[in-house]
């Protein structure tokens, strides 16, 4: 697979791009979710426990575009990868928070070649898409540079991703993976699971057959498999097996219930004093 870019030629006036850093040395790229953070800290936790890109999903919950802006500005800070799952299609969810310091955009449910090109189209400058140019942006720390030097900066550090996760989107896959500007193809388990009829079925042959076949399309066209919805340890490491690397690895809720779970359970098997001295008697 071809690199996505070579980061040695990255100009320091741009923030590099971690996680396109990392698929381009054939690396993992790991992100968290983020569901109910709300606050621009989480994005150094994320870092302190090595978590590559910030998945802001702006498709399910109720996280505003303010607050997503500035969790991508903290996130730009620390060297973390700001990427927005945006809820739809239409251009100005994206382009919006690629104006205010998203690194990368998310775009669910694309079915078709059609859709991947659209997606591109407003993701990337000129001549790779019909993005319009802003002024200073946050990822060249507002620097007045050149246009043309933005547009290469950024078009080069953006990553796009497009979700397969409809029957109709896995069965044009190998269309989408030819659209130029597309870097990543991303498997939303758990919704094609559904769209299979075996909702919740994570590992079922049906769901690695998916697997299979986008990690197989973006090895013909140089482009990068992903996975998301997937939280178990044996289907993760079978997963990256078959090749996916950008790997979506839970959300921030997750982490939370897992560990106020533990700790609770932990503290009520604590014997108290006077249990204890029953017990004696």
């Amino acid at each position: 697979m071809k690199p996505l870019y070579n980061p040695k030629n990255t100009i320091m006036n741009v923030i590099p791009n971690r996680a396109k850093h990392k698929l381009s040395e054939g690396q993992l790229a790991l992100g968290m979710g983020l569901r109910q953070a709300r606050t621009v800290d989480i994005a150094q936790i994320a870092l302190v426990c090595d978590f590559d890109w910030l998945f802001i999903d702006m498709e399910h919950n109720s996280m505003d575009m303010d607050t997503a802006a500035q969790i991508c500005a903290g996130a730009l800070a620390v060297g973390v990868t700001p990427m927005i799952r945006v809820p739809a299609h239409e251009p100005f969810h994206s382009t919006r928070l690629l104006d205010t310091g998203a690194q990368g955009i998310v775009v669910p449910h694309v079915d078709n070649a059609e859709q991947a090109r659209r997606v591109v189209d407003f993701c990337r400058f000129p001549p790779l898409g019909h993005r319009s140019i802003p002024g200073s942006l946050p990822q060249t720390r507002f620097a007045a540079l050149p246009v043309t030097e933005t547009v290469e900066l950024i078009n080069r550090e953006t990553l796009v991703v497009v979700m397969i996760e409809t029957v109709e989107g896995l069965r044009n896959v190998d269309a989408i993976a030819a659209v130029s500007g597309v870097d990543v193809l991303l498997v939303g388990c758990t919704d094609m699971a559904a769209e299979l009829g075996i909702t919740g079925q994570l590992g079922h042959p049906r769901v690695k057959e998916v697997i299979d076949r986008v990690c197989q399309a973006c090895e013909r066209h140089g482009k990068v498999a992903g996975v998301g919805g997937v939280y178990d340890e044996a289907l993760m490491r079978e997963y990256v097996g078959k090749g996916a690397r950008l790997i979506l690895s839970g959300s921030d809720l997750a982490f939370l219930m897992a560990g106020a779970k533990a700790r609770s359970a932990m503290l009520r098997t604590i014997p108290l004093v006077q249990e204890a001295q029953k017990e004696a008697a």
